[in-house]
């Protein structure tokens, strides 16, 4: 199966989560500046939010456009990870309306995880489906960053009941690991 419809349907639905976010932001009810401190934490999750999803859908672009075919495991294994990631306005709007309390941060972490997971698997069936000696398996042949980034999610997620705001740092710094689009899969395509 060719992969543009994976592709253009990925792309809506990430459009979409951007925009359902942007539309839990309401407008200050008075007109002065101090009107907006109340929205600052929502604001805030807002672009933590975004840039996560910028993320995924940066890699993803990437790790697709390495792609030759999908197949039926590959359109699941990408359902998979857009439930995830749906899920993400629910979580942003909750660590801004509780001002990143305790649970929710907790929670945000979960879908983090689960996204990551999510996104690990659809990228060990491409994997799967290239062959092993693809030039996609010899460019993500480590796994460091995905590791790592396991690492820091579970301890922001234990973190999050004592310290919901170094649970966010810990979670801030996979977002700043992933941040720059993954250089392996940039190589191999520099190569084509």
């Amino acid at each position: 199966m060719v992969k543009g419809r994976l592709e253009a349907f990925s792309d809506g639905v990430l459009a979409i989560i951007i925009t359902i976010m942007v539309l839990e932001l309401k407008v200050p009810e008075g007109g002065n500046w101090a009107s907006l401190k109340p929205l600052v934490p929502k604001f805030l999750a807002y672009i933590f939010s975004f840039i996560y999803v910028g993320i995924y859908w940066n890699n993803h672009h990437h790790l697709f456009q390495a792609v030759k075919k999908v197949n039926g495991s590959i359109l699941w294994a990408n359902l998979h990870l857009l439930f995830w990631l749906s899920l993400m306005p629910v979580a942003t709007e909750w660590i801004g309306a509780t001002r990143f309390s305790k649970n929710p941060v907790a929670a945000y972490g979960i879908g983090l995880i689960m996204c990551a997971i999510a996104y690990t698997i659809l990228e060990n069936l491409i994997l799967k489906s290239e062959g092993e000696n693809s030039r996609l398996k010899e460019a993500i042949h480590s796994k460091s960053k995905e590791y790592i980034s396991i690492i820091f999610y579970i301890s922001g997620i234990a973190t999050s009941f004592f310290y919901p705001y170094i649970a966010i740092g810990f979670y801030y710094i996979v977002a700043l690991i992933w941040l720059i689009p993954d250089k392996r899969i940039e190589k191999l395509l520099k190569e084509d």
